[in-house]
């Protein structure tokens, strides 16, 4: 039995904004009956171009009809600019969390969202020269992109619980694990040439004078390098930062911070007397 929190509660018992705007500037419908899920969403305009009224009709289930319910709350009074950064993962967050099982309801009122916003602009939507990957479901390999990129999903399941892809007959699981696949590389950083003893000992000296050495003499506080020893930085403290109290966490969240964000990501910094 899945749990759901007190707001998605109240969303599905107590729906705002049920129906539809008269002569309204945006509108779209995602999904379909044969799918099990629909949702139509639209929405109208105030003279400040602020989303003033926006109304919902959907099929299918409780976290569907909280979720739709919920984003019409999310974008009155946003802007399109504002309206259209809303994610999926803000709806479920408005919502005070959603069943794994269930995110596909959120990233079905973004999608809904979205195509709105397109309506209004006037810009067509290409779904229909888009590759489908879950025929079950009508999902398309662009829709699955989206979903793993913005949610950092790894696993076919997560895709079907955010999509309903490879939720039905299955035959659809071994193109899905590609394109987690495929996302995951593209976002991976490109491999760090391996540097010599000299270089690294070069780009910590320059990294500390350009990036870390100007911000702690702002209080009085220096830091000198004293030996690089493998990954492990070897420093003292002068000035302000040799009496302070915190210099630890300093050297820590500040100076091997941006030691292991420019120069390598495993170096630690140590402080010697």
């Amino acid at each position: 039995m899945w749990e759901y929190s007190d707001k998605v509660k109240d969303h599905f018992l107590n729906p705002r904004n049920v129906g539809e705007v008269v002569n309204p500037d945006g509108e779209a419908l995602v999904g379909s009956l044969a799918c099990g899920d629909a949702l139509k969403l639209t929405f109208k305009l105030d003279e400040n171009h602020r989303i003033k009224e926006a109304r919902f009709k959907t099929f299918g289930c409780a976290s569907a009809i909280a979720a739709a319910s919920g984003l019409t709350e999310m974008i009155k009074g946003m802007t399109i600019e504002e309206a259209a950064k809303v994610t999926n993962q803000d709806i479920a967050d408005y919502l005070g969390g959603l069943p794994q099982e269930k995110l596909h309801c959120s990233v079905m009122g973004r999608e809904a969202l979205e195509k709105a916003i397109a309506n209004y602009q006037g810009i067509p939507t290409a779904a229909a020269e888009e590759k489908i990957i879950c025929e079950c479901f009508g999902v398309t390999e662009k829709e699955i992109e989206r979903v793993v990129r913005e949610n950092q999903l790894t696993t076919v399941e997560e895709v079907t619980n955010y999509t309903k892809a490879g939720g039905g007959c299955g035959n659809c699981h071994e193109a899905i694990a590609e394109i987690i696949d495929r996302v995951r590389a593209e976002a991976r950083p490109a491999a760090r040439p391996q540097l010599s003893n000299i270089q690294k000992i070069k780009l910590i000296e320059e990294t500390i004078d350009r990036e870390i050495r100007p911000s702690l003499k702002q209080d009085g506080g220096d830091i000198e390098l004293i030996d690089v020893i493998g990954n492990r930085v070897l420093v003292a403290t002068r000035g302000a930062c040799a009496v302070c109290q915190a210099s630890h966490l300093t050297l820590k969240q500040f100076v091997e911070a941006k030691l292991k964000e420019l120069v390598w990501p495993e170096l630690t910094v140590e402080e010697v007397s």
